[in-house]
């Protein structure tokens, strides 16, 4: 059973935003505010906070009422998400006002909760206890007679939310926002201001759980929070990063434990178990990471490869607005921190020649679609670094470029890409892919390819004998229905096709990103979430896809070296002036070299091995 919590401050309609911007570094998510909210609600919403108001007269995020007002949101066109019922009057409106508004919970004293309990107790109706407690007594009491949800002052430290965690032997403890668990990004965005969107977003991860407090984000230059004997970073306080994942194994979810057990004797989760296992917490993230660990060693043994290559990324002038992409400039994007560009042909075979004499044996080629690009662009680089290095291999060009390519030229895209095998291509970068799931792609890349299309594109390279990589972005405006969704159609292509040569999944870098300084996504994955993405990964493609690879260009060298330990069997390239991450705010990610690779390897105690891009094996001996 899951337990939630919400840490809250309540105010007055004077509180000053200096006030509330403390008691949100303390730990706050939520300000249930008393009297007229107009003079503060700025003040909240600028302090980070979600506001919750006592009457259906007011605005707010969510509302804390009485029964009839709770009827009068629910007939106004209000989700029962966002509205508590407080249990005054008869019994009969209090559960009256439950059903009519499909409310989230029933707020309940703690004296009460036990006769509440009961009177929820029925068929057709999913209502939540919830009950402010001001000490660990009383929350064990709360949750004893009936209530699942419980309202907690926000000066509890970490250690006294620790607590109350370890206390509750049988339950998994989530922390919340004003907003239930689950709440549909989707909903809330039609639903909510854009200034309240924003603090929303930027409270919650992927589930719509409350985020962890640390500062780390992918791309930033820190250390990532993982603890030393364990994955899980959902809490901070010492009883739990010093204690093994094995003293948490009952805590799991028993429907996630059958879905681990079942994964282990060979059986892969279905779409909608993937999308369970990514609402893992705490201690059901450990349990994902060790089976999938144990599911690596089986397919790939000790060894962790890597290859020596170079990304030349041709141009950053592009007329696709990804919200995404902190990369793509326009021809008069000279307030960015890069001007914009384009190399020329020339140029990309120096670049090319200079990564072979360095021990390169791949140039990745990947840009923005320039205006003045066609499918002769790209057929040209590929004939120019062949006619000088008939030996590098060529990984090169996304789904969306094949497809303006060969729009351009008016060919279909298997002719365009015979075209390019033809002139020496040899492997398709499995990126422009973000999120395979339309209903985020119209929010996330509206103007860019759709599902199918890119699927087209990677079936037709695979049965032309072009292989290729995967990806996935995450930890922006996805979450795990839509997650599950892009694993489905990866191996449904895989199954048909077996063309994939790995899987990379690629976590948002929020900094420098449209969408985020926008207020529209949110600030990255947490670190639960990548462990979580790569180590479903190793589960879900399981004799499907081998390689699962762990992007250190968005994480750093060792955290991308942590994950070996969670499902992953190789940590990428050296890359040698990758540029995209950097433009959207990553400190990662210009080159590391096959030393520090092999070092980052070694530390994990796992055997390094170079590799090509199609995972052969690379001799590295020194000659006698």
């Amino acid at each position: 059973m899951i337990v939630t919590f919400s840490r809250t401050i309540t105010i007055g309609s004077t509180t000053s935003e200096d006030e509330l911007r403390r008691s949100r570094a303390e730990g706050a998510t939520t300000a249930q505010i008393d009297g007229d909210p107009a003079a503060v609600t700025a003040a909240v919403l600028a302090a980070g906070l979600l506001g919750v108001v006592g009457s259906a007269d007011q605005s707010a995020i969510a509302w804390l009422v009485d029964p009839h007002d709770a009827i009068r949101l629910h007939d106004a066109g209000v989700s029962g998400a966002r509205i508590t019922v407080r249990t005054s009057g008869p019994k009969r409106d209090v559960l009256d006002a439950a059903v009519r508004a499909a409310a989230a919970w029933v707020r309940a004293e703690q004296n009460e909760v036990a006769a509440v309990a009961a009177l929820v107790d029925l068929p057709g109706l999913g209502v939540a206890i919830s009950s402010a407690v001001d000490s660990l007594e009383g929350a064990l009491r709360a949750i004893a007679d009936g209530a699942s949800d419980l309202i907690i002052p926000h000066t509890w430290s970490d250690v006294e939310v620790g607590r109350l965690r370890d206390a509750l032997a049988d339950h998994l403890l989530v922390e919340r926002t004003a907003l239930p668990l689950f709440a549909s990004i989707d909903a809330m965005r039609g639903m909510l201001s854009p200034t309240e969107f924003r603090a929303w977003c930027n409270q919650t991860d992927g589930s719509g759980a409350a985020r962890p407090r640390y500062e780390w984000a992918p791309g930033r230059d820190m250390a990532a929070p993982v603890p030393d004997v364990r994955f899980s970073a959902e809490w901070s306080d010492d009883a739990w990063t010093r204690r093994a994942p094995s003293a948490d194994t009952g805590r799991s979810r028993p429907e996630i434990a059958r879905i681990l057990a079942r994964s282990l004797d060979g059986e892969a989760p279905t779409e909608i178990e993937v999308a369970l296992l990514f609402t893992a917490r705490g201690p059901e993230v450990d349990a994902i990471a060790a089976v999938a660990d144990e599911l690596r060693e089986r397919r790939c043994g000790e060894t962790v490869s890597y290859v020596i290559n170079r990304n030349i990324n041709y141009t950053n002038q592009c007329y696709f607005r990804c919200g995404f992409c902190g990369f793509s400039r326009g021809p008069k994007s000279l307030e960015f921190r890069d001007d914009p560009y384009l190399l020329s042909i020339d140029n990309i075979v120096e670049r090319s020649k200079e990564a072979w004499a360095l021990g390169a044996t791949e140039v990745c080629l990947v840009g923005g679609i320039h205006p003045s690009f066609d499918g002769n662009f790209y057929l040209d680089i590929v004939k120019s670094v062949k006619a000088e290095l008939p030996d590098m291999h060529i990984h090169g060009f996304t789904p969306l470029e094949i497809w303006q390519g060969a729009a351009t030229l008016d060919v279909d895209v298997p002719d365009f890409l015979a075209m390019l095998k033809g002139a020496g291509l040899g492997t398709l970068p499995g990126t422009a892919a973000e999120i395979l799931d339309d209903r985020v792609r119209e929010y996330l890349c509206p103007d860019k390819l759709r599902t199918a299309e890119w699927a087209y594109v990677m079936i037709s390279a695979h049965e032309l004998g072009l292989r290729a990589t995967s990806t996935i972005m995450h930890g922006h405006i996805d979450y795990p229905e839509a997650t599950a969704r892009h694993y489905e159609v990866l191996r449904e292509i895989q199954r048909r096709t077996g063309g994939f040569t790995e899987f990379v999944p690629l976590p948002f870098v929020h900094m420098g990103a449209p969408m985020y300084l926008q207020g529209k996504s949110r600030p990255g994955p947490t670190w639960d979430e990548v462990v979580l993405i790569h180590a479903v990964a190793r589960i879900a493609f399981d004799g499907l896809i081998p390689n699962i690879q762990a992007s250190w260009v968005k994480l750093g060298l060792e955290a991308g070296a942590r994950l070996l330990e969670a499902g992953c069997n190789d940590i990428g390239g050296t890359l040698m002036n990758e540029s995209i991450s950097r433009a959207s705010g990553a400190a990662h990610g210009q080159l590391a070299t096959p030393d520090e690779l092999e070092q980052a390897i070694r530390r994990m105690d796992r055997m390094p091995v170079q590799r090509t891009t199609l995972y052969e094996l690379v001799d590295t001996a020194t000659p006698a």
